[in-house]
């Protein structure tokens, strides 16, 4: 796919950008609203990541692009809506408040235009762990951090071979037995909520995997993340949806032209002309 032009869609979804973390790529989600226009745009939680701010502040100019982009973009007409996750859960309190033309929500019911009716939900609230084991969650955030670092030396080594983006955290993740276990066990919890809702499927993120599959008659729909895949999920003016993996259409632009390609230099985007 050219990504030289704007692609315009009926609704986009975004989760999990970690605003206020080092592994964050705002560069490649500045890059991809440039390039993708919608009537209404789902921030699905963890846009901003509470948790590392208050354990150092990181929050580069290009963190406040995204911030700026999204604002223009309520400006300019954007119906966006932004659902609240664990990592952004001090915005729970802040429910109906609208921010710049941003609502803040827990969950919103959204119809497709074909008129299916999706619950969009980050998903923590299904996560027993971040719930219930409050210090393991912290644990396991620290360990994908970890997991980052090494996702930094395999970019280097790949780039040197001229070889396109890969996550070895995206790839660990689903190969890990428990990790396979744990992210079956979500998809069905949250599409067993989905079916409590009386709705025909759920939108989410939370576990940084970006799938569309249909769980036992419930339409389960993840958006992925832009820490590692920088996914998004778009919705069509048929009512149809994609996945659209951003950093693999960059990785096919070649840098002759002029194009902005952004490569990761420890952890953060740097601009190759």
């Amino acid at each position: 796919m050219s990504c030289d032009k704007t692609r315009n869609f009926r609704t986009l979804f975004i989760s999990d950008v970690h605003l206020g973390s080092k592994p964050a790529k705002a560069e490649f989600l500045i890059d991809f609203l440039r390039h993708h226009e919608a009537e209404t745009l789902f921030l699905v939680g963890d846009i901003v990541d509470g948790w590392r701010l208050r354990r150092s502040w990181h929050w580069p100019q290009t963190h406040n692009d995204v911030v700026q982009k999204l604002l223009r973009q309520a400006r300019k007409g954007t119906r966006i809506t932004y659902i609240a996750g664990n990592h952004d859960e001090f915005l729970r309190n802040f429910q109906g408040t609208h921010f710049g033309g941003i609502v803040v929500a827990d969950r919103a019911i959204h119809e497709t235009a074909d008129g299916r009716r999706f619950l969009v939900i980050h998903g923590d609230q299904f996560d027993s762990i971040v719930h219930n084991v409050r210090w393991l969650a912290y644990l396991g955030d620290k360990a994908y951090d970890a997991a980052i670092i090494v996702n930094r030396v395999v970019a280097r080594f790949r780039r040197l071979f001229g070889m396109p983006y890969w996550s070895f955290s995206s790839w660990a993740k689903v190969k890990v037995k428990k990790a396979v276990n744990f992210i079956s066990h979500f998809q069905q919890i949250v599409a067993q909520e989905a079916r409590r809702s009386n709705v025909d499927g759920v939108i989410c993120g939370h576990i940084h995997h970006a799938a569309m599959e249909r769980i036992e008659g419930i339409e389960y729909v993840n958006t992925g993340d832009w820490v590692e895949s920088c996914t998004a999920i778009a919705e069509h003016f048929d009512g149809s949806m994609e996945i659209i993996h951003w950093a693999h259409v960059l990785a096919d632009v070649p840098a002759s032209s002029g194009r902005f390609v952004p490569v990761v230099i420890d952890g953060d985007a740097a601009e190759a002309a």
